[in-house]
């Protein structure tokens, strides 16, 4: 059954199955704003801030933080605009995503499946802008 979020911006319970429609992106990893209130990070990767920096002890990807945001942003259907902040406008189909809890702040951890893609982080680690990352992958994502 799918969990539908009641207050903007809350963090979805961990093992909990959600419904995101994505609206904005901000990069590669996230967040992504879900019409639904969530602000996914999507699970199991990493990739560069739109700075082109990264943080301390995480992978670094050699491709910029705009790439990986663009590549995003095309497999969510492309953009749509950008709002006054730099977000990317999308249309996506809603995903189906699970919980693996909050991912600093306001935002949940999830990992997402969309329509025609599949799951979204092992999509875009094949697109080669961002990085498994080995600590959150949890065995998912692996070059076959």
């Amino acid at each position: 059954m799918l969990f539908t979020l009641l207050l903007a911006a809350a963090v979805v319970p961990n093992g909990q199955t959600f419904a995101c429609t994505p609206t904005r992106v901000w990069d590669g990893d996230g967040p992504i704003w879900c019409r639904e209130g969530a602000h996914v990070r999507l699970a199991g990767i990493a990739a560069r801030e739109i700075d082109n920096s990264c943080r301390p002890g995480q992978p670094c990807p050699r491709a910029s933080g705009p790439a990986a945001r663009d590549a995003l942003v095309r497999l969510l259907g492309g953009p749509r605009g950008q709002t006054s902040t730099g977000h990317i406008r999308v249309a996506g189909s809603t995903m189906r995503c699970v919980s693996t809890g909050e991912a600093k702040g306001n935002r949940t951890g999830a990992w997402c499946s969309a329509p025609g893609i599949g799951d979204l982080s092992c999509a875009m680690i094949a697109t080669g802008t961002v990085l498994r990352w080995e600590r959150y992958a949890k065995g998912r994502c692996r070059s076959r």
